[in-house]
């Protein structure tokens, strides 16, 4: 019984779990406005790096990503793996036209 009791504990985290996240959250899409501001280059590497740790985080604790069992978690990371494919398909056909 104890060990059932800490595993439904340990799966649902608290607010302030959720609060930090968000205030991370918060705090990356300020550095984006700010990276913005800052130049064209700078905003679109910001925006290449940034927004996939944005979405990590957002699938990780908000989607509760973190807390499902393996194969759901190979399934997500294989269908992103096939976006990335294809988006670097996609830059690699428009670069060399």
């Amino acid at each position: 019984m104890d060990a059932h009791t800490t595993s439904e504990a340990q799966a649902h985290p608290g607010y302030g779990t959720f609060i930090k996240v968000w205030v991370v959250l918060l705090l990356l899409t300020g550095t984006l406005v700010g990276l913005s501001h800052v130049g064209q280059t700078a905003a679109v590497w910001g925006l290449l790096t940034l927004t996939p740790l944005k979405a990590g985080l957002v699938f990780y604790f908000f989607m509760h990503l973190k807390y499902e069992g393996p194969l759901l978690k190979a399934v997500v990371l294989v269908t992103l793996g096939t976006l990335l494919i294809f988006f670097a398909l996609l830059f690699s056909d428009v670069a060399f036209r």
